[in-house]
């Protein structure tokens, strides 16, 4: 979350920030790793840390009006996996975003909360959607493959996605229509450069 904001706000859009109840989510220790996020980690975790402090409180997901923003970003850490995936509100934005055509962005993990939009018929709405995200492989080498609740890459393949992944821990952005996700923290900049250029075209 913390790179894309700062290229959000520095191409002049306002961002807000949303949860599942308005709750303030912990910060992923591994988010300000520079190892792991790149050495442009700590710059980018403080930036972020003082936007969400002037912003105030969060927003609660499920009173979200879709219709006042033009993008939707899932942020990555694990995060998504242990609730954004099944959030109602979550997934009743994304539908209507999507049916909107509005951009939506998600990385490293936070293509997990993509699984929680369900259309009228019980479908998932990104079945066939080309997507990248954390792959099997990267959290195998992270570690945390045998603790993770369930594998992102293989779970979104087991429910229609088109997953795409490259070299484990570099960049790989993938874009599919509205859809822009990116498989790490590496893909974070490149991923919200994408999303803010296809937003200026809209202008």
């Amino acid at each position: 979350m913390a790179a894309p904001h700062e290229k959000f706000t520095e191409a002049g859009f306002t961002v807000d920030f949303a949860s599942p109840g308005g709750v303030l989510q912990p910060l992923d220790a591994h988010s300000a790793d520079p190892e792991i996020a790149g050495p442009d980690c700590a710059h980018h975790v403080q930036h972020a840390e003082r936007a969400l402090r002037e912003f105030g409180p969060l927003l609660k997901l499920d009173e979200v009006d879709i219709a006042d923003y033009v993008a939707v970003v899932l942020p990555g850490g694990h995060g998504p996996v242990v609730d954004l995936y099944q959030d109602p509100g979550l997934g009743k934005l994304l539908t209507e975003a999507d049916a909107a055509g509005k951009v939506i962005g998600a990385v490293c993990h936070g293509p997990a909360g993509l699984l929680s939009a369900i259309d009228a018929e019980g479908r998932w709405v990104f079945a066939g959607r080309r997507m990248a995200a954390f792959t099997d492989e990267e959290e195998e080498l992270f570690g945390t493959a045998d603790n993770a609740p369930w594998l992102l890459a293989a779970t979104l393949k087991d429910k229609g996605a088109l997953h795409s992944g490259g070299p484990a821990y570099q960049a790989c952005t993938v874009r599919d229509r509205n859809l822009f996700t990116g498989q790490n923290p590496a893909s974070s900049v490149p991923m919200a450069e994408e999303i803010v250029a296809a937003l200026t075209e809209e202008k």
